[in-house]
């Protein structure tokens, strides 16, 4: 099993970054590959970026160039900074983690672009 703890979520102003947090816990030997997705209010989830063991990364088209996706390995942690940020950008926000066996989640934090 998995944990996840995200954090880091809030309200900003549009041009504006904010930094999310992915704790995870657990039988982190067994993840593969960590990711970010998000939710906006009467739309489906949406893959926005990925991380994999071995560092390569790769992101949504809608976020490409503005967004980055890292991680902390002392601290098993995954990062996503958000810059430029649009109220297109609205949503709840969800970490995954991905091992051979299973699909975890976390349970979200709120990001809010709006003046």
């Amino acid at each position: 099993q998995v944990q996840l703890v995200e954090s880091g979520g809030g309200l900003v102003q549009p041009g504006g970054s904010l930094r999310l947090s992915c704790a995870a816990s657990g039988s982190i030997f067994s993840i593969n590959a960590m990711a970010w997705y998000r939710q906006a209010p009467g739309k489906q989830r949406e893959w926005v970026a990925i991380i994999t063991r071995d560092g390569s990364t790769n992101y949504a088209d809608s976020v490409k160039g503005r967004f980055t996706i890292s991680r902390d390995n002392a601290k098993n942690t995954v990062y996503l900074q958000m810059n430029s940020l649009k109220p297109d950008d609205t949503a709840v926000y969800y970490c995954n983690a991905i091992s051979s066996m299973s699909s975890y989640w976390g349970q979200g934090t709120q990001v809010t672009v709006s003046s």
